[in-house]
């Protein structure tokens, strides 16, 4: 398992170099610049645009500029902000990833503990009425864009009904202990929901798609037979089987989390990397862009790492060695 581990490892490099070579030319090849965008005045001598362009490097060839970026990134200094002035890319992204894990692991515990429970029901009683239910839910979860449940979430239960705050991780600043901690988990019900939205469907379908095979396996009518109840059968042979699949998604599932909360942060004004990510794409503030792709990147490779771990825990049959 440690050599495995080992080699997962060293692939990771020559695939984050790749990753930064391709989003390093897509956001220089993206319209714009930093620099135009600022300077709105025609009276303004255009050699001051040129300058600001010159400061910043943006007039040198594009492997020099990714060498110099690569370069400082590799020694843990992913450069400062152009729009922020003063600011470190790592400060902005500390500043902001908090409140992003916050979500992710809050739409991810909402996902499984909604998906799992009614997955394992919708297979042990199929066709029923919650059965049904669950798979028009599925479906909608899947269809339904996530920008649009949530400017729907936000005209139902914050204007309509004023129960939800629509907007921000807490009410005013200044709260401590558990007002504190009421506020945030009150300002990430819409937005985790709506994140979750999509996880929660598509897993109770993996999970009903998969409990149903393993239940018509031999082996579980052999568990059946020699007595074993239903409970035992299901959560001890049926369910720790039908996971293994559901864990391969779990891995995607901090990349996507990641990524998908940028639509998501933008609808409610959640102050997270998803938010900071737009802005900056905005405003063409590149080593941001560059710094939460990166991370982007990772995430995911990571998630891919850990689910291949997981693997081998879940099922003893599985060696990478």
């Amino acid at each position: 398992m440690y050599k495995y581990i080992i080699r997962r490892i060293l692939i990771f490099i020559p695939m984050l170099i790749a990753l930064t070579m391709i989003v390093f030319s897509l956001v220089l090849a993206a319209p714009g610049d930093p620099i135009s965008g600022k300077f709105l005045d025609p009276n303004i001598d255009p050699a001051v645009f040129e300058q600001q362009k010159e400061a910043l490097g943006l007039n040198d060839p594009i492997p020099v500029q990714y060498g110099r970026w690569l370069s400082s990134v590799v020694q843990g200094d992913f450069g400062k902000s152009y729009v922020y002035k003063g600011r470190t890319v790592t400060e902005l992204i500390g500043d902001r990833l908090q409140n992003t894990l916050y979500l992710g692991l809050f739409s991810l515990f909402i996902t499984i503990v909604i998906s799992i429970p009614i997955g394992i029901y919708s297979a042990r009683k199929p066709y029923s009425v919650l059965d049904y239910g669950a798979t028009t839910f599925g479906f909608l979860g899947l269809a339904i864009p996530n920008f649009f449940f949530g400017l729907v979430a936000i005209y139902i239960f914050s204007i309509h009904l004023g129960w939800l705050p629509s907007q921000g991780s807490v009410s005013k600043p200044g709260l401590e202990g558990i007002e504190l901690i009421y506020s945030k988990l009150k300002h990430l019900i819409l937005p985790g929901i709506t994140l979750g939205l999509a996880g929660t469907a598509a897993y109770m379908r993996y999970i009903r798609s998969e409990v149903l095979d393993v239940l018509a396996s031999d082996y579980i009518r052999t568990a059946k037979a020699k007595g074993m109840t239903e409970r035992t059968v299901l959560y001890k042979h049926t369910l720790r089987n039908a996971l293994i699949p559901i864990i391969t998604l779990l891995g995607f599932e901090i990349g996507v989390l990641l990524s998908g909360a940028v639509i998501t942060e933008g609808v409610f004004q959640y102050p997270g990397i998803g938010t900071l990510f737009l802005n900056s794409i905005g405003n063409r503030d590149y080593p941001v862009i560059l710094a939460i792709n990166l991370l982007l990147g990772i995430c995911i490779l990571v998630g891919n790492l850990l689910a291949d771990i997981f693997y081998s825990i879940v099922d003893p049959r599985i060696r990478y060695d």
